[in-house]
């Protein structure tokens, strides 16, 4: 079970290695973002060490807000990220697919993928994403090839269940369709609102616990992250007893005991 660094925001990188090892996660995925720690490969690993808490992936930089971090350029922001998995051990490098206005990245995507992946061995795992909801329910087109990574030749998928949620399909049903292309879990809950509302498993319509059971059911080895907004937590406590919450969530509908998860 790994904590991605964004479900502690507004709390800083560190704080996401500090609640990590005292809830007894086995790692972090490090969103990229507008914390200078999470673009900073040389503190991360200090950071990493110094709390003994390993970084298991790396979420790419490919967020709006996210424009000019490590670069402007899209394919370097890939190949940053590749570079940071390699120095900091992770095995997973997620990314969303490009957006639409994005032309000349968007035409090479596919193979920018595999090739970063063949020359590195770190898995590439595209993201799930959702149709952008314009007036009168209409729904855009902001990426491309499309937000459904499923429907491309990606050999590697990540499950994000907000996404799944605000998307109006069901992450139960995806384990199942996907096999074994799922390499990576996004684990959070939605209510089918434009907002991707990032809920904490089971307080939304994802059947979180089902489909965590469908994925132990399959022996699905890959990491199961907790990506949730605990923005709405009234302090650090309390945002450190819903993380905890989430990990225990996990951990029962995946069978995993807290004896078996600490000694895997």
């Amino acid at each position: 079970m790994t904590l991605s660094s964004s479900s502690v925001y507004p709390e800083s990188t560190e704080v996401a290695f500090e609640l990590a090892g005292s809830l007894g996660y086995d790692g972090v995925e490090i969103m990229v973002g507008v914390d200078s720690a999470s673009s900073n490969v040389s503190r991360l690993s200090a950071i990493s060490q110094a709390s003994g808490v390993p970084v298991r992936s790396i979420h790419a930089p490919c967020l709006l807000v996210t424009a000019t971090v490590w670069s402007t350029d899209p394919v370097a922001k890939l190949e940053k990220s590749v570079e940071a998995a390699g120095q900091l051990g992770a095995e997973v490098v997620v990314v969303h697919p490009p957006f639409r206005w994005q032309r000349p990245y968007a035409g090479k995507f596919l193979e920018t993928i595999a090739e970063l992946q063949a020359s590195s061995g770190v898995t590439m795992a595209v993201e799930n994403m959702y149709p952008w909801r314009g007036p009168f329910g209409i729904d855009l087109r902001a990426y491309s090839p499309g937000w459904d990574p499923a429907a491309f030749d990606w050999d590697h998928l990540t499950l994000d269940f907000s996404h799944a949620s605000t998307s109006r399909r069901y992450a139960a049903d995806l384990v199942e369709e996907w096999g074994d292309r799922l390499a990576h879990v996004h684990l959070c809950d939605g209510r089918g609102f434009p907002s991707d509302d990032h809920l904490p498993p089971g307080k939304g319509d994802q059947r979180a616990d089902e489909a965590l059971q469908r994925l132990a059911r399959r022996g699905y080895s890959g990491q199961v992250v907790v990506e949730i907004n605990s923005r709405r937590a009234a302090n650090p406590a309390a945002r450190r007893e819903l993380l905890g919450e989430c990990l225990a969530f996990a951990r029962t509908h995946l069978g995993q005991s807290e004896s078996s998860a600490e000694s895997s």
